[in-house]
């Protein structure tokens, strides 16, 4: 195709934007550089100002819009303002916007019984604490894992990524997101199954997941024998949309338990049916895990985390005062209970299924005729495409990867960037995008591509 082919357009929508009449793009700009802190970094060489939302779509403050496939780093579930969604917290917010979980409130309750309803009933997965963010759940679930088992140490995966406060960073094992503090006492880290780059130089099925076993001689070696937890992300995110073989998790879970560890799902990216064939990421690998953590789709846009754990192993927090100023308030319950319900009534897990199906058919069509597209990779609407300089070398194409995700954003699609090399996009919509929206955003690509080639 040639960069000159007009660019396609997007299809129409039945939403109409409100006016905006606030401060354009270049003062707010401007204040963001004198008055917040520069560690909060922007997506593009010129930084994009969104207004409003509805839906699979975003608006800037010229009125231009987009289609958003990157969902808040995976964080807009049925999407931007749902009008069911801000029916039932505009109501919420008229009678009671905070109350601590000190006193009783009937949405707690229901929205924690809902949790419950949706995991498999032999997992005795059915008590949650409710949090504000990703960061404080995985903190709270290894805490958690450590009292329980009486011991410290902590596995988690390379490449992984699970926040970014102290405790959390040391978890995660991308450099580009730690900073040089002393943050990873107590934690050793095993191999993923990151076929496409695998450490050993193997080719699956011949490895005989090495990657999986490879954990045995991290406990044996580099433990005291027993250990605490074993953390992953059943498919991980900000590492690259990292989709291991089938069998990974039941060989690692095997480990972990064999060395008296609890098996911990971060599932703050996969969870809520957005890998299409299962509602939890743990349940597309055939494992149980002994605690969930839940984050971003869980309240579709707001604040809130869960941590979801057996009542065996949530009892070991009883033995000293523990409280969270705002997590389980009223406004955040009342929307992560209306996003569950939305789920269910509009069959949003398998839209994701059908859909994403589509998407990665459209994607791997790409990358037949696209040098710079090395691997297709995900499940549902969780998708990645790693871009490479050589396919057989698979030298990270990181340069071309952000060029890729700023003309994309010049012809109305935003993306996301992971991995390592941030070399990985990362195409991760609102669970409500269309296979119209999807049409569009593979010629886009296909564009954009055929432009940066």
């Amino acid at each position: 195709m040639s960069a000159t082919k007009p660019q396609t357009k997007m299809p129409t929508c039945s939403h109409k934007p409100t006016t905006y009449k606030g401060p354009v793009r270049d003062e707010v700009l401007e204040l963001r550089q004198q008055y917040v802190a520069p560690a909060v970094f922007t997506y593009y060489k010129k930084p994009l100002q969104i207004v409003e939302g509805y839906m699979q779509y975003l608006w800037d403050e010229t009125g231009r819009r987009y289609l958003d496939a990157a969902a808040g780093i995976v964080t807009v579930s049925v999407g931007h303002c749902h009008p069911r969604i801000v029916s039932a917290v505009r109501d919420q917010v008229g009678k009671l916007t905070h109350t601590t979980t000190l006193y009783l409130h009937p949405t707690i309750t229901t929205y924690a019984k809902n949790l419950a309803d949706h995991f498999p009933k032999e997992s005795g997965l059915k008590v949650t604490y409710f949090t504000n963010s990703g960061s404080e759940s995985n903190e709270l679930a290894t805490m958690l894992a450590r009292l329980h088992t009486g011991c410290f140490e902590i596995i988690a995966l390379r490449n992984g990524y699970h926040g970014g406060t102290q405790t959390t960073m040391g978890f995660t094992a991308i450099g580009n997101w730690k900073y040089p503090l002393p943050h990873s006492f107590g934690v050793r880290f095993t191999t993923p199954g990151y076929c496409y780059r695998c450490p050993f130089g193997l080719e699956y099925p011949d490895c005989s997941l090495k990657c999986a076993h490879n954990l045995a001689q991290v406990i044996e070696y580099e433990t005291a024998g027993q250990i605490a937890a074993f953390i992953a992300e059943p498919i991980q995110g900000v590492g690259g949309i990292i989709a291991p073989p089938p069998e990974y998790f039941r060989i690692v879970y095997d480990i972990v338990r064999a060395h008296g560890g609890l098996c911990i799902s971060d599932e703050v990216q996969t969870a809520w049916g957005r890998l299409g064939t299962h509602f939890w990421g743990f349940e597309a690998y055939g494992v149980t895990p002994d605690i969930v953590v839940m984050a971003k789709g869980i309240g579709n846009g707001v604040p809130l985390g869960a941590v979801t754990t057996r009542p065996d192993i949530a009892e070991c927090m009883k033995q000293k005062l523990h409280f969270n100023t705002f997590g389980g308030n009223p406004v955040s319950m009342i929307q992560g209970l209306t996003t569950l319900e939305i789920i269910d009534s509009e069959n949003i897990q398998k839209h994701a299924h059908e859909v994403g199906g589509y998407l990665k058919e459209r994607l791997i069509d790409l990358q037949r005729s696209h040098r710079l597209i090395g691997e297709v990779r995900g499940r549902g609407l969780l998708l990645g495409i790693e871009l490479v300089r050589d396919h057989i070398s698979k030298e990270p194409a990181t340069e071309e990867a952000a060029n890729v995700h700023e003309v994309a954003k010049d012809r109305g699609l935003l993306t996301g960037r992971g991995g390592v090399y941030g070399n990985v996009l990362r195409i991760n919509p609102p669970m409500c995008i269309t296979k119209a929206d999807v049409n569009f955003l593979a010629d886009c690509l296909d564009e954009t591509f055929a432009a940066v080639e």
